[in-house]
């Protein structure tokens, strides 16, 4: 499973259009996301704070069935790799969502039940 942290709005929106795409495909040409282990530290380095996020578990078998493409690449600064999905999510694909709530310090943590 992969893992994508995504604002409420693109998801709602992702509801509308049977995709899931955020800004960063169009900036980069490819959608962030994350193995679980690496989902809290991409939380509180990116999202610190933020009350108005979901988390998406994707189910990598369905994206390339789907004929999205999966690389994992290098990401320097972070000193590890991360699966990059290059093109819109179907939502086929997405297997879970989960709210992304912040405790009262800002910190994220996984939600208990994928602890």
């Amino acid at each position: 499973m992969l893992y994508r942290i995504a604002e409420l709005a693109h998801w709602q929106q992702a509801q509308q259009t049977g995709f899931f795409a955020s800004p960063d495909l169009q900036a980069e040409g490819f959608i962030h996301t994350s193995e679980r282990h690496q989902v809290v530290e991409t939380a509180n380095r990116y999202y610190r704070g933020r009350r108005d996020l979901v988390l998406l578990v994707l189910d990598e078998a369905a994206l390339t069935a789907a004929g999205t493409l999966v690389k994992r690449e290098w990401a320097a600064a972070r000193g590890q790799y991360f699966a990059h999905v290059f093109g819109p999510i179907p939502l086929v694909a997405v297997v879970e969502t989960w709210a992304l709530v912040p405790a009262e310090s800002g910190e994220f943590d996984l939600p208990a039940a994928l602890q």
